[in-house]
């Protein structure tokens, strides 16, 4: 092979398009569909939008609020055993209003003040409101109306009971109530109970609208940068527009099978978007190149694109898919909305690359290039900055693989090391913003009211059987001397069944009070007891037992996400090793990205310049979240970068020259695409009012940012270099003389007249 031969192409210049096994016809057989029926697509297309704007956008009313919980988890059986039997009639009440006065001359015994605040309560409907009690409710001893009173006696509370069959119902009445009982003339804060999930929920649907509103701009200014050309722009946006637009009819269609909630629809739609925008950058440029490469041949430059971008599209796309299918075994229903939403939101972005921008490319032509901007074009074969960059990096690190190597991992693990001292934590009111009343009216019964009061947190019992009161009254007196425990008592009880509390201090997912529910699981129960099952709603049962869940469930999750997509690689590639060093750099570099988030948020690297409360505590389910989400992100990239690489290396059979010319062919295009995919998921972050969503944005950021640089230009390709002629087992490369392009038959013109391959 002549030296001419050997040489890397350009990041304009396109190898010609060889077979792919078992893959190329069905892609050929799009790109031609897509060229033939173009019309037809686009006005299907365009009418489905339509109907997404009118019928999707009611969404946003038909959400599920709940699902947080393990139904095989005993904090949730305990809950239902109780309520099943008694009724919803809790020991601590699902809201808590704090009434005070502004001006500091009034307090509770002032009539004026009991005439505000009774006026507000007894304007609240029976139908949403069971009861409510207050420092003036008759029926209450000295001792009892001493909890509703703060020290200084100028600020009193309200509990409230709502109505509802299960907690979603119960917080959708507090939504309509939350208004109606602020009091006239006094300062009044509502929250309280497991009222968080409302408050995060309704900030989440504010964050969607905000992160959207600003993204967009800036992914259309970055788009203008990129293609220099205001339609080839225009096409990836649009593409991103319409999968949002699509992910609405699919996640309102979704709810008609399964539960929904507010944070699997925004995280989806983000996702959607972000990765809607990168295919179509992918397949922009590549059409792009195929049309310079052709002298114009719409058709041909179709077919190509497909056979190369499209299909890695499509096994990108696939690898995303199947990360998100190891949300499926957590036991969480949220996490199946999560992941079911995130599948359909994918695939329909798949549908939309494969089928729907091929008409639009085809009908385009060589007007892709329209509208271009005022400002310096580069010369077609011009050597930019840009490409001496990728060819210094990618020479150096093919030249000495293994110092490159290990530097790479070496950083990989030290970003990694914080997981070490990772705490489980559980999502509550410490995600809300400082002011909103959430983290409010805690830090007010906390610090203004006797702690074992009518709001204070309280562990629920639930004691089956026909237990002996002389046993159970030796049961709670053995559980109130357990390190952290506060008073134990009966709160309802009959033949049956005992549902008693016991109190404590502090954080539900504070160690002490997991260790207190450990200690209170390890206590024999009272005689004639069948068994003790212990809740309590937003506690630090709920804390133990969804850690634990997530705990159990995610070695298998990521073990069917690692196996799956070696198969899908290995269909992909053809090679044994490829798959496995993908997969495993994948989850190093997940790794990396939990430790930089434990750093960030749980030890606080990031609350100076983000401005959160720093919690303390990490919540695992939604680190499973980030990294099941994110390992298809990961190995998005890879995809693409590996792809080139094995497009040179069957043509050449040269290892060092295919991983030179695929980083450098590749190092661009997947910079900006990394930095448009950083840019959706960064504003989701920075613009984000909850921790939970600030987590997840920034989470899922710093995954991309470590993929599309560290892995995916030193990791990969230094590894890649050591493995040599290895990484292609069982496959071949093309023999001297051998043809290695399969093509639509034309004459080659222009760039295709350079290496054969």
């Amino acid at each position: 092979m002549s030296g001419q031969d050997r040489r890397p192409a350009s990041a304009g210049e396109a190898r010609p398009v060889r077979e792919r096994a078992g893959g190329s016809a069905v892609f050929s057989w799009l790109g031609r569909v897509g060229y033939a029926r173009r019309r037809a697509l686009l006005a299907g297309a365009a009418l489905f939008v339509v109907l997404a704007g009118v019928w999707g956008g009611g969404v946003f009313g038909v959400l599920s609020t709940g699902g947080l919980e393990s139904p095989e988890a005993e904090s949730y059986r305990a809950t239902e055993l109780l309520e099943g039997h008694f009724g919803h009639r809790p020991a601590q009440a699902d809201a808590v209003a704090v009434y005070s006065d502004p001006t500091g001359r009034l307090s509770v015994d002032d009539p004026a003040f009991e005439r505000a605040v009774t006026a507000a309560l007894g304007s609240l409907p029976a139908a949403k409101v069971a009861s409510w009690t207050s420092y003036w409710s008759a029926g209450l001893t000295e001792e009892q109306r001493a909890g509703y009173v703060s020290k200084d006696r100028h600020a009193t509370l309200a509990t409230i009971v709502l109505r509802g069959a299960d907690s979603e119902e119960r917080l959708a009445a507090y939504g309509e109530i939350e208004r109606q009982v602020r009091a006239q003339g006094l300062e009044t804060h509502v929250a309280g109970g497991s009222t968080s999930v409302f408050h995060l929920q309704r900030l989440a649907t504010e964050n969607l609208a905000t992160a959207n509103m600003i993204s967009l701009p800036i992914l259309l200014l970055l788009l203008l940068v990129v293609f220099r050309g205001v339609v080839a722009a225009a096409v990836p946006l649009a593409l991103g527009i319409v999968a949002v637009l699509g992910s609405l009819v699919l996640l309102r269609a979704l709810t008609y099978v399964t539960d929904i909630s507010i944070f699997a629809m925004e995280i989806s739609m983000l996702l959607g978007l972000g990765l809607a925008i990168d295919y179509g950058l992918f397949m922009v440029s590549r059409f792009r190149e195929e049309l310079a490469r052709t002298a114009g041949d719409v058709r041909r430059s179709l077919v190509a694109t497909m056979n190369t971008a499209g299909h890695t599209v499509a096994f990108s796309g696939l690898t995303v898919v199947i990360g998100l299918c190891g949300l499926l075994f957590f036991p969480q229903p949220i996490s199946r909305a999560f992941g079911f939403g995130g599948i359909a939101v994918v695939l329909f972005d798949l549908l939309a690359a494969l089928v729907v921008l091929p008409a639009v490319l085809a009908v385009l032509g060589p007007r892709i290039n329209a509208l271009s901007l005022p400002w310096p074009r580069r010369r077609a074969r011009a050597v930019t900055r840009e490409d001496r960059a990728w060819r210094w990096l990618a020479t150096s690190v093919t030249r000495r693989p293994l110092p490159w190597l290990t530097g790479g991992l070496l950083a990989l693990l030290i970003a990694a090391a914080p997981l070490l001292s990772l705490q489980q934590g559980l999502t509550n009111h410490r995600y809300l913003p400082a002011g909103n009343e959430g983290q409010v009216v805690p830090a007010m019964l906390r610090e203004d009211f006797p702690q074992n009061g009518p709001a204070g947190t309280r562990l629920d019992l639930a004691v089956a059987g026909p237990v002996d009161r002389a046993a159970l009254d030796g049961y709670l007196r053995s559980v109130e001397a357990l390190e952290g425990a506060g008073t134990a008592g009966v709160h309802l009880a009959d033949a049956g069944l005992t549902w008693a509390t016991v109190a404590y201090r502090g954080e539900a997912d504070d160690a002490a009070n997991l260790e207190l529910v450990r200690r209170i699981r390890a206590l024999d129960p009272p005689a004639g007891a069948t068994g003790v099952l212990v809740g309590g709603p937003g506690g630090p049962a709920v804390s133990l037992d969804n850690s634990d869940a997530t705990t159990r469930a995610l070695p298998w999750a990521l073990a069917f996400i690692g196996l799956s997509t070696l198969v899908l690689l290995f269909l992909a590639f053809r090679s044994v090793l490829v798959p496995l060093k993908a997969v495993a750099v994948a989850f190093l570099s997940l790794a990396a990205s939990c430790g930089l988030i434990v750093w960030g948020f749980q030890e606080g690297g990031l609350a100076g310049l983000m401005g959160f409360p720093v919690v303390g505590t990490t919540d695992v389910w939604a680190l499973g979240l980030i990294v099941t989400i994110a390992f298809g992100l990961v190995t998005d990239y890879e995809m693409f970068l590996v792809s080139r690489i094995s497009e040179e290396y069957l043509a050449t059979g040269d290892n060092r020259h295919a991983i030179i010319a695929g980083l450098r062919g590749t190092g661009s295009l997947i910079t900006r695409a990394g930095l448009l995919m950083v840019v959706v998921l960064a504003t989701m972050g920075f613009t984000a009012t909850s921790l939970f969503l600030i987590t997840i944005g920034v989470g899922l950021t710093f995954a991309v940012v470590i993929d599309a640089t560290l892995v995916r230009a030193i990791v990969v390709p230094a590894a890649m270099r050591l493995l040599g002629g290895a990484n292609w087992w069982p496959s071949r490369p093309r023999r001297p003389g051998e043809r290695a392009d399969v093509r639509e038959p034309a004459p080659r013109t222009g760039a295709a007249s350079g290496p054969a391959g």
